[in-house]
């Protein structure tokens, strides 16, 4: 046996007193192996001021003067007056501590160590964030573990406070967890583990019912002088009531007895001291070797220059994250204003040329009848020059607003009509397309005759769907010859009748499909065309919802509200044909008498 496997430290004499129990005398030194204290599991707890922060540092002391390294857990900062007498390396928060240190720095902490057995105070006293100092402990923890089962090197860490990290109660975090299996494991390598507490009821019971050696100071409060009867016995619990400062019960595997102990005071500046009134004065602290803060120095500068990278490169990806979302506002605004264009160069070029009814017309597709359409100037029905400074010289300088009110620069305003008459000027899309969804656009069937009088807005032209009856299409559309409402003294009932027949003859020429789309959008005001499809007990197939849409579009019965939406328009369709001569409840009549021939009784 070597000499290190059987070396001591001296910590304590034998008090006298009740419970005590042994051989000894009183004022006998009570001497502890160091290999037992190193690599075993130790606890001591007493209430505030009993001595058990003195009994630690009287024994990490001793360590000290043997040269035995240990890390010590400092939870309320008050180990650096071991610094006093000992070169400790103080690692924590503060601008007092040697080196701040993070989560980083837990592997070079290890090495320094178990490796260049270097004594180490982790004070996480400063740590404003609890989880920061928690992850701090755990990953120290994990990597001493890991090197001693290389090194199984006798190395002792002291955990303060240890019932906030392995409580009776709750659950236990990483770091936790980290403690109880050094607790179980890591003596067989050579790590040993204290813990500290003034509470024992909230310490776990597994740590405390298998440690090697326990302290227990004076304890008043009934839940822990319990715990003390249930591990020591009642008389212990009744005379732990009444020690004295820095007395003890020492219990120990190597030892037979419960022995009554006077632990000696610690040598070095007494930091966990109550303040009094005396002026504080620090001590004069030993220093650690400069070298190894600068290696600690300089993980704190790679993690300051990671972080500042971070930083750099967060606001540089806010930058063009924000000139992302700039640019496609700019090209939605692009396209809004293209989709702009090509409705009114549609509408006041291409429509304005479109067959005549029963006339083939111009192609404006084709590159040649278009420029022919346009004219030399570019300007529709302009063969010349146009006279004066007010005269457009490009498209972007027409009067787009008033192009439905007035011919514009040659074009007659037979011409015009046509346009605005086939053309829903309504919709930000041609034929009530949209954006959201695929344009269903077939060529449309060739326009019916007109009749002799002016006709109901957006009778021009058959319903594009083949579940039209075209046969009573052309016949309600004949029925349209008449005066216009204006021109008339006053709406007779005979006249609403004549308006209500044949209104209800294009709807009957509808399919019951449409009839159902038609009572959807009346029900709802507004809504979209595959919504009233299904609503019509169709499928959700956009092609023919569209297809269908177009039809109730074209007559009239709705119209484009905006974003792929359509409202009900028939009352303001019947309003129209009475140039708005109708009062509120001649108007509501008219229109539901329209409705009946689309909406069941059942609706109503």
């Amino acid at each position: 046996m070597t000499d290190s496997e059987t070396e001591t430290i001296s910590v304590a004499e034998i008090s006298d007193g009740p419970g005590g129990v042994g051989n000894e005398d009183p004022g006998t030194t009570v001497e502890l192996p160091v290999v037992d204290i190193l690599t075993g599991r130790g606890f001591i707890t007493g209430k505030s001021g009993s001595g058990k922060s003195n009994t630690a540092s009287v024994m990490i002391e001793n360590l000290l003067s043997s040269n035995f390294p240990v890390l010590i857990v400092d939870t309320d900062g008050e180990y650096y007056g071991l610094k006093q007498e000992f070169e400790l390396l103080h690692a924590g928060a503060d601008d007092e501590c040697d080196i701040q240190v993070s989560p980083e720095h837990a592997e070079r902490l290890a090495t320094l160590a178990l490796e260049q057995n270097v004594p180490i105070i982790l004070d996480v006293s400063g740590y404003l964030d609890d989880a920061a100092a928690d992850e701090l402990v755990t990953e120290v923890a994990k990597h001493l573990f890991a090197k001693e089962k290389k090194l199984k090197k006798p190395f002792l860490m002291l955990i303060e406070e240890c019932h906030e990290y392995i409580p009776e109660k709750g659950g236990m975090d990483e770091a936790g967890k980290m403690l109880i299996k050094i607790g179980k494991r890591g003596r067989k390598h050579g790590l040993g583990v204290v813990g500290i507490s003034q509470r024992p009821a909230d310490v776990k019971k597994d740590f405390i019912t298998q440690c090697d050696w326990l302290v227990w100071h004076r304890l008043t409060w009934r839940n822990d002088t319990k715990v003390v009867g249930r591990i020591l016995g009642s008389e212990y619990a009744d005379a732990i009531e009444d020690m004295g400062n820095g007395e003890g019960f020492l219990v120990t595997d190597w030892s037979e007895s419960i022995r009554r102990v006077q632990f000696h005071k610690k040598q070095t500046f007494d930091a966990g001291a109550t303040p009094g009134l005396d002026d504080f004065e620090r001590p004069d602290l030993k220093s650690v070797d400069g070298n190894l803060v600068s290696d600690l120095k300089e993980i704190s500068d790679e993690k300051e220059r990671r972080e500042s990278e971070i930083a750099d490169l967060k606001q540089e990806l806010e930058k063009k994250n924000a000139r992302i979302r700039q640019l496609e506002r700019e090209l939605e605004e692009a396209r809004d204003l293209s989709r702009m264009a090509d409705q009114f160069a549609q509408a006041m070029f291409q429509k304005a040329e479109a067959p005549y009814r029963g006339g083939a017309g111009r192609n404006l597709e084709r590159p040649e009848e278009k420029q022919a359409a346009l004219g030399e100037y570019g300007v529709p029905g302009a063969d010349a020059a146009p006279d004066g400074d007010d005269a457009p010289e490009t498209l972007d300088d027409i009067d787009w607003e008033t192009a439905d009110e007035e011919p514009q620069m040659g074009a007659t305003p037979d011409d015009v009509a046509r346009a605005v008459a086939d053309t829903d000027l309504s919709t930000d899309e041609t034929d009530g397309d949209d954006d959201d969804h695929p344009s269903t656009r077939s060529h449309p069937r060739p326009p019916l005759e007109a009749p002799d009088g002016p006709p109901w807005p957006t009778h021009g032209l058959l319903p594009e769907s083949e579940d039209v009856d075209e046969e009573a299409w052309e016949a309600a559309v004949d029925m349209g010859d008449f005066e216009p409402a204006d021109l008339q003294p006053a709406p007779g009932a005979e006249n609403r009748r004549d308006v209500v027949d044949r209104m209800t003859a294009i709807v009957n020429a509808l399919s019951e499909v449409h009839h159902g789309m038609l009572a959807h959008y009346r029900e709802h005001g507004i809504s979209d065309p595959l919504s009233a499809h299904v609503a019509a007990g169709e499928t959700g197939d956009q092609h023919l919802a569209y297809g269908r849409n177009r039809s109730l579009r074209r007559a009239g019965f709705i119209r484009h509200a905006g974003r792929g939406q359509y409202e009900y328009a028939l009352p303001d369709l019947v309003s129209d044909e009475y140039a708005d001569l109708l009062d509120a409840d001649e108007l509501r009549a008219t229109v539901e008498a329209i409705e009946a021939s689309f909406v069941d009784d059942d609706e109503e």
